[in-house]
C-alpha cells in the first residue's frame, strides 16, 4: 500500500502484530505438545504444563499475556486506521474486519481450552448465542458442540479451531 506523508511511530503497530502473531504461535505449538483435549483431563494438562513441564511456565504465561498484548496492539491499529482514514479503502478494511472477527474467534476457542469453570461457561453462553441465528442457528450450534451439549468433541473441535485459525490468520494477513 502506499505511504503518506503522515507516517509516524503509530504506523509500527502492524509490525508489532506481525511479532505478536509470531511469538503466540511459537509458544502455542509448545503448549500443544503437552496439552490434552479431554473434558477430563484438559484442566489437569494446564497443570502439568505449568508445574511439571521445563519453562512449561513460562510459555503458558507468555502465550497467555501474548494474546492480551496482540489485542493492545490490534486495537491501537483500529484506531491508527480510523485516524488516518484507512477505511476509505473498502477492500482493505473488509478484510482487516474479517480478520479481526476470525481472531476474536481464536481467541474464544483459546479461552475456552483450560476447561475451568470459567471457561465452560464461556463456552455455554457464547456457543448458545448462536441459536439467535435464523434459520442455521440450531443446527451451526449442534455442530460447533458435536452433539446436543457441550462434550469432549466441542473441546476437540474448540482445540482444532484454536490450532487452525491463526495460521488462516497468517494467510489472509
Amino acid at each position: 500500500l502506499p505511504v503518506g506523508l503522515n507516517i509516524s511511530t503509530w504506523w509500527n503497530f502492524g509490525s508489532m502484530l506481525l511479532t505478536c502473531s509470531a511469538l503466540q504461535i511459537i509458544t502455542g505449538f509448545f503448549l500443544a505438545i503437552h496439552y490434552t483435549a479431554n473434558i477430563n483431563l484438559a484442566f489437569s494438562s494446564i497443570i502439568h504444563i505449568t508445574r511439571d513441564v521445563p519453562y512449561g511456565w513460562i510459555m503458558q504465561n507468555t502465550h497467555a499475556i501474548g494474546a492480551s498484548m496482540f489485542f493492545i496492539c490490534i486495537y491501537i491499529h483500529i484506531a491508527r486506521g480510523l485516524y488516518y482514514g484507512s477505511y476509505l479503502n473498502k477492500e482493505v478494511w473488509l478484510s482487516g474486519t474479517t480478520l479481526l472477527i476470525i481472531l476474536m474467534a481464536t481467541a474464544f476457542f483459546g479461552y475456552v481450552l483450560p476447561w475451568g469453570q470459567m471457561s465452560f461457561w464461556a463456552a455455554t453462553v457464547i456457543t448458545n448465542l448462536l441459536t439467535a441465528v435464523p434459520y442455521l442457528g440450531n443446527s451451526l450450534t449442534t455442530w460447533l458442540w458435536g452433539g446436543f451439549s457441550i462434550n469432549d468433541p466441542t473441546l476437540t473441535r474448540f482445540f482444532a479451531l484454536h490450532f487452525i485459525l491463526p495460521f488462516a490468520i497468517i494467510s489472509l494477513s
